[in-house]
Formats: C-alpha cells, structure tokens, sequence
C-alpha cells in the first residue's frame, strides 16, 4: 500500500508471515519529530493497516514496536524512523530460540498481494 506520506510493504526476509512495515517517505530519523498533520496521516495509514490484518488474518494478536532515532540523534540523518507490525500466527520453537534465525515460509510478495485484494 502507499499512501501521499507513507509506504506500507511486507519486508523481505521477515521474521514472521505478514510482518508489516509504515515507513515515511519523507526521511525523518524520529518518530518523535513528526509534524501534527504527518501524524494525522500515519494514524490514517496505521488503522488501514491494521484493519486490514484484522480482516484478512481474522484477527491475528500482534505487536508492534516504533524503531526511531535516540533523543539525542533525532535530527541525525543516519536513521530512517519506521512502525513494525508483527502479527502472532506462528510459534518462536527450538531452532529460532537456538540459533537466533527465523523459519518463515510466506515471501512477502504473496503476503502484499494478499492484503491488497
């Protein structure tokens, strides 16, 4: 999905089937900078988003976690802030606890054609 301010992408090589990236287009490096209305079009984007999970996954738990800049890097340009949904359809097991590497066998191709239809 994209939208006038944000991308919506399924990343490759994701932990988890569906895991979902907001990423703005714009390059801020803080989620904590972000102006009144970018924030009124990421909540837009999120609730899209999150419905989207929510109808197409029947309601899947899941976390998510803003990966943003430190307070004392916010006006960096190292880092690109960006929201992580993670949706809860499979089991962390032995091999990931073990070795620290993640089994997930849908391609992020099919999961964002999946969301779209």
């Amino acid at each position: 999905m994209d939208t006038e301010c944000f991308v919506v992408l399924q990343p490759f090589a994701s932990r988890t089937p569906f895991e979902t990236w907001i990423i703005p287009k714009e390059h801020q490096a803080s989620f904590g900078l972000i102006s009144m209305e970018d924030s009124k079009r990421f909540a837009k984007t999120l609730r899209e988003t999150l419905f989207r999970l929510y109808s197409k996954l029947n309601n899947p738990d899941f976390n998510y976690v803003i990966r943003t800049a430190p307070i004392r890097d916010e006006q960096e340009d190292y880092y690109h802030w960006h929201l992580q949904i993670v949706p809860r359809l499979t089991t962390t097991a032995g091999f990931e606890m073990g070795s620290g590497m993640y089994i997930n066998v849908s391609l992020p191709e099919e999961t964002a054609r999946f969301l779209a239809e």
